[in-house]
């Protein structure tokens, strides 16, 4: 049976296979369609100390991390939707998606299990969050309505130079909101896929959502959001990411429970 997306994720997977499929090889073709092929997201939270200090967290001692459906994707260009009554907050993030299946995978051959990169925002319902998170329950309501993902094109392991050296930006309506580094990582990217392979085996076509830097804010019904991703280094954009805030019309509504 085939799978039906969204238009725009359909529109996604199209321009996946014309211009960033990296390799005529089955699994470097099923990475670069990570949107239809991976089977979880995993997020890491709390991985920049400015982030932290913002949400009056605390500073974790090995990476956190949650889950979130691959449901949640919304490609580039489609229209992220916030049930009524949620406070939704934006955190741009760099996406790290897994080429091969691995468990216990140490961090000098972390590298390996690397196909590729994707500029992502991981939407949080944040009034959700905090209700639950006062009652010590799950965050996955928060964080895992649909279109709560924006992703962008998958950009092949090879075109980046230093995962740790690129910049992250956000803007609403044309203003910046998030300007960070992904240098200011806690942990970084060959550390995360240690830990999280030592919990769970990381599969081809997953994504590892690596953490947002500070900056998070409000995004309403009405906005227009724009990210990209630079090298530092030479200044160059390597991924714009660009979707509208809607409301959504029935489904979940937060009241508070």
């Amino acid at each position: 049976m085939m799978l039906r997306l969204p238009r725009s994720a359909r529109q996604w997977h199209q321009l996946s296979h014309q211009h960033h499929c990296f390799s005529s090889t089955p699994t470097a073709m099923a990475a670069a369609d990570f949107i239809r092929q991976g089977k979880k997201i995993v997020a890491i939270g709390r991985n920049y100390d400015l982030h932290v200090k913002e949400l009056g967290n605390t500073r974790p001692a090995e990476p956190f991390m949650f889950l979130k459906p691959t449901s949640s994707y919304l490609a580039s260009g489609g229209k992220m939707e916030i049930p009524e009554g949620v406070l939704a907050h934006h955190e741009v993030e760099l996406g790290v998606v897994i080429g091969k299946t691995g468990r216990d995978i140490s961090e000098a051959e972390a590298d390996s299990y690397v196909a590729g990169y994707a500029l992502a925002v991981d939407m949080t319902g944040r009034n959700v969050q905090d209700h639950v998170k006062k009652k010590g329950l799950p965050w996955t309501t928060a964080k895992g309505f649909d279109t709560f993902t924006p992703i962008g094109s998958f950009i092949p392991r090879e075109q980046l130079t230093n995962p740790h050296n690129l910049t992250l930006t956000l803007k609403i309506n044309g203003a910046f909101k998030q300007n960070g580094s992904t240098s200011a990582m806690i942990f970084q990217i060959p550390r995360l896929i240690q830990h999280i392979s030592s919990i769970m085996t990381l599969e081809e076509g997953d994504l590892i959502l690596t953490g947002t830097p500070e900056g998070v804010s409000q995004v309403s019904p009405g906005d227009k959001v724009e990210c990209t991703l630079v090298d530092t280094a030479s200044g160059k954009q390597l991924a714009l990411l660009e979707f509208d805030a809607v409301s959504r019309a029935g489904g979940y509504k937060f009241a508070g429970l």
